[in-house]
């Protein structure tokens, strides 16, 4: 069963969920954005120790509390990590207030019908067992829609659908993200079908059982309302997906009951050679305004 205090506050408190998720292929980009070339480091156990010492420095900062920002998404790693010493779902819980998350699926397969599906988790049964016991609440994994093709959307919403069972069945809240391309010159197509798709899903799961969505900004507003409203949704999350902050929040204004989950709109303005003070001003500026676009609707 899922934490209670944890399903309240993800269902019900305002704020947005932080994606600190970034693993082995966009760790570069992500050290990049924050001023660490990959000059900078040698191997991938350097490379985490310094995506650590970010996300520490996020997860520390004065204005990342769970007054706005209800939970994180964590990569393995980070879940494996500490912060002062204290393992780093209980630090956020305990000392922050935050729900942790994880980020579970290992990449993705190649694209075929304009999607791509998620690689196989042969180990998911253990991973899931050892982020329960470690005190995650839930579960993030993505795939990737392209184009508005019926037949591989369909596919892609099956696959997400039947690890979320397998999620629930270990007592964790699955996040399912299907997401679609801000660059799909078919994106409004596509999520036409993919809403289709979801609420055919939703409608088949056993009463009791809810999931939460994390989804593309819809170019049109509040088109996932009925989603937003199911009776099996406990809530909704949009990506930033490649969009700035300032635009993945005026968009997400728009959209009524759905909230920000998102990981590169949250840290672009962040720099390692910034100060203690600086960094966390910079922070709490982006957390206030990534807030107010999801609790205030235009």
């Amino acid at each position: 069963m899922v934490d209670a205090k944890m399903l309240n506050k993800i269902s019900d408190a305002p704020g947005f969920i932080a994606a600190l998720d970034q693993s082995g292929g966009s760790t570069p980009g992500a050290l990049r954005l924050y001023g660490v070339s990959e000059s900078d480091y040698q191997g991938d156990e350097e490379m985490y120790r310094l995506m650590h010492a970010m996300r520490v420095r996020i997860m520390s900062a004065p204005a990342f509390t769970g007054d706005k920002v209800i939970g994180a998404i964590l990569f393995e790693r980070t879940m494996d990590g500490d912060v002062d010493g204290q393992a780093v779902p209980s630090y956020l819980w305990e000392k922050r207030g935050v729900v942790p998350f994880l980020k579970i699926d290992k990449g993705l397969a190649a694209e075929e019908n304009g999607v791509q599906m998620m690689k196989p988790m042969p180990d998911l049964d253990a991973l899931l067992i050892r982020g329960r016991n470690k005190g995650i609440f839930g579960t993030k994994m993505r795939s990737v829609i392209a184009q508005a093709d019926k037949a591989g959307i369909a596919a892609v919403v099956k696959q997400q659908f039947e690890v979320a069972r397998q999620i629930l069945g270990q007592g964790l809240m699955p996040i399912i993200e299907p997401e679609v391309s801000i660059k799909s010159p078919t994106k409004t197509e596509a999520e036409a079908i993919l809403r289709d798709e979801i609420a055919a899903q939703l409608d088949k799961l056993p009463a009791g059982e809810t999931v939460m969505l994390k989804l593309t900004i819809p170019t049109v507003a509040d088109f996932y309302a009925p989603l937003v409203a199911h009776k099996s949704v406990v809530r909704v999350v949009a990506l930033s997906g490649g969009y700035s902050r300032v635009d993945a929040c005026e968009k997400l204004s728009r959209n009524h009951g759905m909230i920000a989950s998102f990981s590169r709109a949250l840290t672009e303005n962040l720099r390692v050679t910034m100060s203690d003070a600086e960094f966390n001003t910079s922070l709490a500026a982006t957390i206030d305004e990534i807030y107010a676009a999801s609790v205030n609707k235009a």
